[in-house]
């Protein structure tokens, strides 16, 4: 296989370092692989910008969604009763795991390219009363939407919900002040902002709300509280972890905090959006999202007019070097981009030169 750049919300580009962590094979019962299990928790929790004291991190292998399927299994019982806000496709995937253990949920849902509005979701909480938790993914990479997180804190505190964020695509990409918004659980993965490679997930919990989860859980494998058990003694996974993930994720860890943490990080990302936004608008094609409401992480477009073959268009991208998001998740006839992973404003540039010549020969 050619080597390509990935301009996908994860897997994505990685550096070469990063890689080359995992050329060596470790052992999972080791003290030097057990200390980078404490080191990444370590680090996550500033990165969240919370204390030892008041929050934990637990590693989760697979995907993220098996992350968020932990916290779902674990943190709500079969008393509780979540109030689920969608307005794309992976929250509507929260849906579905609710559907599949049991879980009394109520859905709120908006169009994709929509804001969930408070005053509604105000006044279900008002007249349901069996609500215990508020889910909501924050960067919804359907469409690249960054949900209002600040709103959905606020209603969350005022009427004393459990509150989880599917933060996949946004954590380690954008400041999120974990305690300040008083969230309960935060779920993201390593192939994400923070760069590493697919293989596990990880969840910023608050202490007092995990203690309360012992035997809660309808999975064994997914026991957010076991693992939590487990890796709080000496960093030891209950059940074989992704070694050469796990050591590659430490080493993005490090380069993260080289670049200049999740300020610059996000500098860059924005960036890369804004310039990826702007050239494309002056060819005709349009981001399905309005700025405001605009995620540095990926941007969905509007295909330019009814002679538009996608296919034909990722082959002609792929070609020139570069991988887009193939597929549509929208109703609209779009396609999107990543905007994270090792990408530099370069990149962006020459990404543009090869669309606007793709272009050019479509109006030919």
């Amino acid at each position: 296989m050619d080597h390509y750049k990935l301009l996908t919300p994860g897997p994505l580009t990685t550096t070469s370092t990063v890689k080359e962590e995992m050329l060596f094979d470790r052992c999972t019962w080791d003290n030097d692989y057990k200390v980078i299990t404490q080191k990444i928790r370590a680090k996550l929790l500033e990165f969240a910008g919370a204390s030892k004291e008041e929050y934990t991190v637990v590693l989760m292998q697979g995907s993220g969604t098996f992350a968020v399927e932990s916290v779902m299994t674990t943190a709500i019982t079969n008393d509780d009763k979540a109030l689920i806000i969608t307005n794309g496709a992976y929250g509507e995937r929260i849906v579905k795991m609710a559907k599949c253990m049991g879980l009394k949920f109520r859905e709120y849902s908006v169009e994709y390219n929509e804001y969930p509005n408070e005053a509604e979701v105000r006044g279900i909480l008002e007249e349901d009363q069996e609500i215990t938790h508020l889910i909501m993914v924050h960067c919804e990479t359907t469409t690249g939407i960054l949900n209002p997180i600040d709103m959905i804190s606020k209603l969350s505190k005022e009427f004393g919900k459990t509150l989880i964020i599917d933060a996949m695509s946004s954590f380690g990409g954008m400041e999120i002040n974990v305690p300040s918004l008083g969230i309960d659980y935060l779920i993201s993965s390593a192939n994400k902002c923070i760069q590493g490679v697919p293989g596990f997930g990880f969840v910023i919990a608050k202490l007092e709300k995990l203690l309360a989860c012992e035997g809660n859980s309808r999975s064994l494998s997914l026991d957010l509280y076991d693992q939590w058990k487990e890796m709080d003694k000496d960093g030891k996974w209950r059940y074989t972890s992704p070694t050469h993930v796990v050591a590659a994720f430490s080493k993005a860890i490090d380069e993260l905090i080289e670049e200049g943490g999740i300020p610059a990080r996000f500098n860059r990302y924005q960036n890369n959006n804004q310039i990826l936004r702007e050239r494309l608008a002056h060819i005709g094609i349009h981001a399905y999202i309005t700025a405001e409401k605009q995620s540095p992480i990926i941007t969905t477009f509007l295909f330019p007019n009814e002679q538009f073959n996608f296919e034909h268009f990722y082959s002609f991208v792929k070609e020139r070097g570069y991988v887009i998001y193939p597929g549509k998740l929208t109703d609209a006839d779009t396609f999107r981009i990543g905007n994270i992973g090792e990408i530099y404003e370069e990149d962006i540039q020459e990404l543009c030169n090869i669309i606007e010549e793709y272009m050019g020969v479509l109006t030919k």
